[in-house]
């Protein structure tokens, strides 16, 4: 099976690329790099051609109001391109939650991408994840100073990159849902009790400070953790931090 994977070059697309291809499809990663502009469309209508899959792991560079602008645009070009390349599936990565958190633009995007997608003429799937364990410091430092790291107490279920990978290129080789298919980590936590697994971890002799107000999870009311039947990875955040 021949695949087009957009975006096939960061953290995910990659270890997509890397999991298709060992499972014996064609497995062709584009990117910016390589002439491919989801956004301006420069390259994308000959990426797709002949593709009998398009995986779109493309993220927006914001996560702000500007996201939904490149959700938008981003889709419109895919699905034209892959109407026009005759493309029998295509796959997205989402968001566990997006729909549930109207207050984020980010997640609001997300939705977006999810609602254009599903609309289209094109059989798809959208696998949607929790939080990359590989991101967590990256939350850190958002609220981070010098001798506190300030954290909601939002309940999340990070799951590593390479068990996100996996469950795409399952979904890529399969046939298309047309749904959703939820995928989380084994363990759940609270963010700010997360924070301080974390920095413990690392030596980190920072306080980890329990703040509802702090960073892009403040906004959460509630939880951004998977529904009842959701795909469970095997992956436990000690294991990962080991």
């Amino acid at each position: 099976m021949k695949i087009a994977v957009i975006g096939g070059t960061g953290l995910i697309g990659s270890q997509v690329v890397k999991n298709l291809n060992t499972a014996g499809h064609e497995a062709v990663p584009h990117s910016k790099s390589s002439g491919v502009d989801i956004i301006g469309g420069r390259g994308l209508d000959e990426a797709v051609a002949g593709a009998d899959v398009v995986v779109n792991l493309t993220n927006s560079p914001t996560f702000d109001d500007a996201s939904p602008a490149f959700f938008r645009t981003s889709m419109d070009n895919l699905l034209a391109a892959a109407g026009k390349g005759h493309v029998g599936h295509l796959v997205i990565l989402s968001i566990v939650g997006t729909d549930r958190v109207p207050e984020l633009d980010y997640y609001r995007a997300k939705a977006l991408q999810e609602n254009l997608l599903a609309a289209g003429a094109i059989p798809y799937s959208i696998v949607r994840a929790t939080q990359f364990m590989e991101f967590i410091d990256t939350v850190l430092s958002w609220t981070a100073d010098a001798d506190t790291v300030r954290l909601p107490a939002t309940p999340i279920q990070p799951i590593a990159s390479k068990d996100v990978a996996a469950a795409v290129a399952e979904v890529a080789a399969g046939a298309p849902l047309n749904g959703i298919r939820n995928i989380a980590g084994p363990d759940t936590f609270t963010l700010d009790e997360l924070g301080r697994i974390t920095l413990a971890h690392k030596g980190d002799r920072r306080t980890v400070v329990t703040d509802p107000t702090a960073g892009m999870f403040a906004a959460v009311r509630g939880d951004v953790l998977t529904d009842d039947g959701a795909h469970l990875a095997a992956t436990r955040y000690a294991d990962w931090l080991s």
